[in-house]
């Protein structure tokens, strides 16, 4: 089976193409705000290399919210064109770290956390949503377990951070773990929509 797999979930993406065991692209580059031509770059880097995808696999996050959407619509694309089968892997299941167990934190922005508990690529916990005081109460629970985010956490300094890795997600969609949606993909939403209504004439 060939798996290509993307990710835009944070500042470095991430795009590797699987023929089985065989890893035939690992790319990564910076992605500021004009990652979305440098992935197609890669992409169609990616696509001289293979007749045909079988799996897509993408990063559903949590992360940015625009990376996350240019990352699905990309593999919406190829999914038309190749007729691939699409699924979906949080992000902070494929970082790119040695330990097969770890937990996953973030800043999901209003004074709120995000929290996902990873072994062996799948997602135990999470993501979910915390308080401050929530989020460091797991953490003392969790004691023993490295603890990982993708961009530095002002409030619990020191955290590593560890990015998301396409070859990570890739060997997870080709084994069938982690996958958290197939077919209609969206962004790991931590919250519902915030709608501000204009203001009356």
């Amino acid at each position: 089976m060939i798996t290509l797999a993307l990710d835009t979930s944070t500042t470095r993406g991430s795009v590797a193409l699987l023929d089985d065991d065989a890893l035939l692209l690992d790319e990564t580059f910076s992605a500021d705000r004009s990652h979305s031509a440098t992935l197609f770059a890669v992409l169609e880097k990616a696509r001289a290399l293979t007749s045909r995808i079988d799996q897509i696999a993408v990063g559903l996050g949590p992360g940015s919210f625009a990376g996350v959407r240019i990352a699905i619509a990309a593999a919406i694309g190829l999914e038309l064109s190749t007729g691939a089968k699409l699924v979906g892997i949080p992000s902070v299941a494929a970082l790119d770290v040695p330990a097969p167990a770890y937990l996953a934190i973030g800043d999901a922005r209003r004074e709120t956390f995000y929290f996902t508990r990873v072994e062996r690529g799948v997602c135990l916990e999470g993501p979910l949503l915390a308080t401050e005081a929530e989020l460091a109460a797991r953490l003392r629970s969790g004691a023993g377990r490295a603890v990982f985010t993708t961009a530095e956490v002002a409030q619990f300094p020191g955290t590593p951070i560890a990015l998301p890795s396409a070859v990570a997600l890739a060997r997870l969609a080709a084994e069938g773990r982690g996958i958290f949606a197939r077919d209609d993909l969206e962004p790991i939403y931590l919250r519902e929509p915030h709608i501000t209504l204009p203001k009356p004439k």
